[in-house]
């Protein structure tokens, strides 16, 4: 479907970013084939109604891929009862995903085995991969909220969600302890290390009962190093806010309304005891820790990340510990970040060293208070696309013909809603 021609939000909002830039400019023909993308080539709706999102070029779909793909539509969501439709449908199927297994993080349409069948891992032919990612069950409450806050949207709460927000919370207790309360092991026989966890599938150690939730992987489906993950402890300190508020005001539960409260006030403690290296002599955030003083100093593309942190609302963008963050992070003091001949900024060890993340470009761009970056960052990436006027994964910072991914929904969406900030048009978060 032609979803710029179909909506009229939409339609309006490709109007104004017409307007915002220069006739010259490649950006608002690219924001038309990027905003086009997700609901064109991704979307489908199941037979009990429920909607399943690819991420792009692996018929796959992500807990977290499925929900940022969608989160610049909520914009638009207040307007278009079928966005609000589209977006309800696919909140349902996530719900089913968390209450199938909280600890997969990629799933097929139905259970037809496809996937990574072979991990040694509790595999079930529903189940793409089950890497547990904190991410995963974030994503999935974070846009449940959003669409409320930014539609009045309410139909997603169902008993199933109220469910499945128990799930999360009973799974981050039990990942408190992961050394002693958990059952769940990851391996995968491969080459690569990231793949797969150490220990017979249990993860590098960390102190536990230390108010920190941890994670086997990160956003990128990479292994942790450390297994407290900050930017997903972050995430998930602000979701469960979300669910205390969603618990008092939609379902009336005062009971699982503080609960909810008391641990995303836990988790935020912790966050700030252990995820400052004491040897720096700036106030930054740590990728990730495993509470005995161990420290992983830099930052990934993928999302959550140290970048994005006023992006998910844990920090205002003018806070003094993020500004000092984002500017080690955005330097050479970050092992990731890259400087070449065409562009610069944050790639992953997910993605050949030397690449740069299209996303990270964008998050740069919308956590920035200054207009003339946000230009300058944007007109980057339409330097960069390699005339294909759509996002990649990461891009060669000495020649943007070399990428990978050609079709990445989620880079798409989050290009579409850095151009929108800079029209002036933030998603709500609180």
């Amino acid at each position: 479907m032609n979803i710029s021609g179909e909506y009229a939000a939409i339609k309006d909002m490709c109007a104004e970013v017409r307007e915002k830039f220069p006739k010259e400019s490649k950006i608002p023909e690219m924001f038309e084939k990027c905003i086009s993308n997700t609901l064109q080539t991704t979307i489908k709706t199941l037979d009990d109604g429920s909607v399943f999102v690819i991420t792009g070029d692996i018929p796959a779909m992500w807990l977290r891929d499925s929900s940022c793909q969608l989160r610049p539509f909520l914009l638009f969501a207040q307007k278009e009862q079928e966005i609000r439709d589209v977006i309800v449908k696919l909140i349902d199927k996530q719900t089913k995903c968390i209450l199938a297994d909280p600890y997969a993080n990629a799933f097929n349409e139905g259970p037809n085995g496809n996937g990574f069948q072979d991990d040694k891992t509790d595999m079930k032919p529903e189940i793409w991969e089950r890497k547990y990612e904190i991410d995963s069950l974030c994503f999935p409450i974070q846009l449940s909220y959003l669409l409320w806050k930014n539609s009045g949207e309410t139909a997603q709460f169902t008993e199933d969600w109220k469910k499945a927000a128990k799930t999360v919370i009973e799974t981050f207790r039990t990942e408190q302890d992961h050394e002693h309360k958990s059952n769940y092991r990851f391996e995968r026989n491969c080459v690569v290390f990231t793949d797969t966890l150490s220990r017979d599938g249990k993860g590098a150690l960390c102190k536990d009962n230390i108010g920190l939730i941890w994670s086997g992987f990160r956003p990128s489906d990479d292994a942790c190093t450390y297994g407290y993950l900050i930017p997903s402890n972050m995430l998930a300190s602000v979701i469960l806010g979300y669910i205390s508020e969603i618990a008092a005001e939609i379902y009336k539960d005062d009971e699982l309304s503080k609960e909810a409260e008391s641990f995303s006030s836990q988790v935020r403690e912790s966050v700030e005891k252990y995820a400052h290296p004491v040897l720096f002599d700036k106030n930054i955030y740590a990728y990730e820790v495993d509470g005995f003083g161990q420290y992983n100093i830099m930052d990934d593309a993928n999302l959550p990340s140290l970048l994005s942190i006023p992006y998910m609302g844990y920090l205002e963008r003018d806070d003094d510990r993020y500004l000092q963050t984002r500017n080690h992070i955005l330097s050479d003091a970050n092992p990731y970040y890259y400087e070449g001949k065409c562009l610069k900024g944050i790639g992953s060890p997910h993605t050949p060293t030397r690449y740069v993340w299209d996303m990270s470009i964008c998050m740069q761009a919308i956590t920035s208070d200054d207009v003339d970056e946000k230009m300058r960052l944007l007109n980057l990436l339409t330097e960069t696309d390699a005339g294909t006027f759509l996002m990649h994964e990461g891009v060669n910072v000495d020649d943007p013909n070399e990428y990978t991914r050609p079709w990445f929904s989620w880079a798409n969406s989050v290009f579409c809603e850095a151009v929108m900030d800079y029209c002036g048009y933030r998603v709500k978060i609180h």
